[in-house]
Parts: C-alpha cells; sequence; structure tokens
C-alpha cells in the first residue's frame, strides 16, 4: 500500500496545538481550523477588535532583476512596472485562454518585486514564472513565514510594538522592525478589516505571535473564520470562485486590469480578456443573499423565474455578521442586476434567494 505523505507544519504549529487548535490538513499544511471559542466567536473578534492569522503555508516569491516587473506582466494584466518602492498591487496569473490560474498579492521593494500567492498553487506559480522570466530571477522564500494581523484594534497593538506601522496606509508596505527582528509589513489582509500582514524570519515567528498574543484585544484565529470573514467581504478564493475557467471579467476583477495594460495587452489570454472587457462576458459573479436561514453551499445550483438553471454557487456559508446565510456565484449576466430574485437548489430543494450587492459587509481599510 502506497504512504501518503504527512502535511507538513508551519513554524507556528505547536503553538496552535498548545493553544488548543482543532487542525486539518489544508493544502499540504496541518493548518488551525478553529481554536476552543469557536469559528463564531473568532469571526466576531476580528470585527470587533483583533485576530491573529498563520497564513505561513502561503507561497512568498522573491522576484529579483531589474527586469523583473516587465517580464511578469506577459503573465498577467496586472501594471507592475508603475510601482514603486513601498506599494503593492492585486494581481491575477492568466491562461491562454483567459481564465485565471491564481491571484496574488505583489510587493515592490528597493530591488525585488515579492509575490504572496496562494498555497495550493505554490509549485505551479514557481514553475510559471521561472518558465516566464528571461533575465530576472524567482525564490520561493522557504525561511520566512507570513502571519496576519486583521481587525479595528490591529492598529494600535501594532503601532504598541512599533509606532512606524500606524504610518502604512492600505496596500502599502515597509520594512519594520519587531522585537528586534527586521520584518516585511504590509497594510493588508483578506477580512474586509483593517490590519496587516507580517513577513517574518521562521525562527522569529512563534515569539511574535506569543507577543501580539499578550494584547488583551488579540485572539487567535483559524482557517474556517478567515473563511467567513473573506465570504463577507466579497473576497474570492481560488479553487472555489476563481479557476481557469473564470475570467477576470466575469470574477467582476475588472478594476485588477492595470489602464495601460487594457491598451497595450501583451498578457496571456489577451485576446479573450479584451474583448469581454469592451463587450461583456455572458456571466458574472454576484453576492447572493438566501431569503431563508439555510446556508447555500459550494455547486448548489442558481435557477431563474423560468426554472432555468442560470448558474452555481461557488462560496457559501453563514454569516456571524449578519445573522443570516450568504454566497457567491456566477450567474448568466441577464440574471445579475442587484435585486433579482432566484431560486438555489439546497440538497434538491428550491429556496429563494437575491442577487445582493457586493460586500455583504462594508470594508474598513485604511486609506
Amino acid at each position: 500500500m502506497a504512504e501518503h505523505p504527512s502535511p507538513r507544519v508551519t513554524p507556528l504549529h505547536d503553538l496552535h496545538v498548545r493553544l488548543g487548535a482543532r487542525m486539518t490538513t489544508f493544502a499540504g499544511y496541518d493548518m488551525p481550523v478553529q481554536y476552543p471559542g469557536g469559528i463564531r466567536s473568532e469571526h466576531l473578534h476580528v470585527r470587533d477588535r483583533a485576530g491573529l492569522f498563520d497564513v505561513s503555508h502561503m507561497g512568498q516569491v522573491r522576484i529579483s532583476g531589474s527586469s523583473g516587473a516587465r517580464e511578469l506582466e506577459a503573465l498577467t494584466p496586472a501594471s507592475l512596472q508603475e510601482l514603486a518602492p513601498g506599494q503593492m498591487r492585486y494581481g491575477l496569473f492568466t491562461t491562454p485562454a483567459g481564465g485565471v490560474l491564481d491571484d496574488f498579492m505583489a510587493v515592490c521593494r528597493d530591488d525585488h518585486l515579492l509575490l504572496v500567492v496562494n498555497a495550493a498553487c505554490v509549485a505551479q506559480d514557481v514553475e510559471l514564472v521561472q518558465a516566464g522570466l528571461v533575465s530576472a530571477r524567482a525564490e520561493l522564500l522557504e525561511d520566512m513565514a507570513l502571519l496576519a494581523l486583521q481587525g479595528p484594534s490591529a492598529e494600535a497593538v501594532l503601532a504598541g510594538m512599533a509606532p512606524e506601522a500606524a504610518g502604512l496606509r492600505f496596500m502599502s508596505a515597509g520594512e519594520i522592525e519587531l522585537l528586534g527582528t527586521p520584518c516585511l509589513v504590509s497594510r493588508s489582509g483578506y477580512t474586509g478589516e483593517d490590519g496587516f500582514e507580517i513577513s517574518v524570519p521562521n525562527g522569529r515567528a512563534v515569539a511574535l505571535a506569543e507577543a501580539l498574543l499578550e494584547h488583551p484585544d488579540v485572539e487567535p484565529v483559524g482557517l474556517g473564520a478567515r473563511d467567513s470573514l473573506r465570504l463577507e467581504a466579497g473576497l474570492c478564493l481560488y479553487g472555489h470562485d476563481l479557476s481557469p475557467s473564470i475570467t477576470p471579467i466575469e470574477a467582476a476583477l475588472t478594476w485588477s486590469i492595470g489602464k495601460r495594460r487594457r491598451g497595450e495587452g501583451g498578457f496571456a489570454g489577451e485576446q479573450t480578456i479584451l474583448r469581454q472587457l469592451a463587450n461583456g462576458a455572458p456571466r458574472r459573479r454576484v453576492g447572493l443573499r438566501p431569503l431563508g436561514r439555510a446556508p447555500a453551499r459550494e455547486h448548489s445550483e442558481i435557477v431563474g423565474s423560468d426554472g432555468r438553471v442560470i448558474g452555481e454557487v461557488t462560496s457559501g456559508g453563514f454569516s456571524p455578521s449578519l445573522n443570516a446565510p450568504v454566497a457567491m456565484g456566477y450567474v448568466d449576466v441577464n440574471s445579475s442586476g442587484e435585486g433579482t430574485e432566484v431560486d438555489i437548489r439546497v440538497r434538491g430543494t428550491p429556496r429563494p434567494a437575491r442577487v445582493s450587492r457586493l460586500p455583504f459587509v462594508p470594508a474598513r481599510y485604511k486609506r
């Protein structure tokens, strides 16, 4: 019988276990789903104060070389060459057919770019980038952990350690010394709340996490609440709301396509993407508000008023902030208007829902 490889662990693994986390395998890593207080409590704590997430399973890729941004633009419709040191940008790797291979964050440093990519796509993305670069070089930083401190108290907590952290604005980054260790701190996250992501050497990650958790406003948060928070914020999850069969236009991520790139092209899938940009796409990602209490889960069919299947749910669950179910999915563009009444087949039973504006819970970024 073939042996299954053991899941990898992050530098914070023993801390999660000590804190009583329920662990599960995610993207090849043993990760915390929740802590003893439960997902709902963790979720609401992030909305009210601050939560600390271990996102060290995500890939951090350094792109070195003066031509790195220009060469990367062959793989993404994002504008990267305009970035100045300290600026960040969200981008998508696209396929020749216009679909999405992965989404990423790019941080411009003085002498390189840092990409943060999804855990399940690390090997694929590194291979893609290495193959696409000519003069620049790609290196996976396996010696760095990644922590996310999210919530309205995040600024006060981190500024208590390093006052200069308060000077960062949304989608900006800088090197900040925390507990005597230089860290790359960005004002970003995936919860819809103000907050920071901190790239810290593996050997210092536990000490930093423990110091942050000593603050009375900070609690540890697992993957369960991370998912419900990003869903309330209307943020896509790769492998669910994004895939090689979904284009940026269909995903309502038109804003991620740089103005210059729209005019000059030169990226994978440009023919399909620019055509849809000009003429529209046949379907669109929308928010959905089921009218009852039953959550609509991924792959549930969305049915129009004429009984025809018009789409599918890609993310769904219960919103602790709204005390109601919410979902996202793709529907025919003619049925994508806010307030459109649809049915969602939950375990085969049609249940009424309405197309909703995204996000479900307003973002509170510090711009």
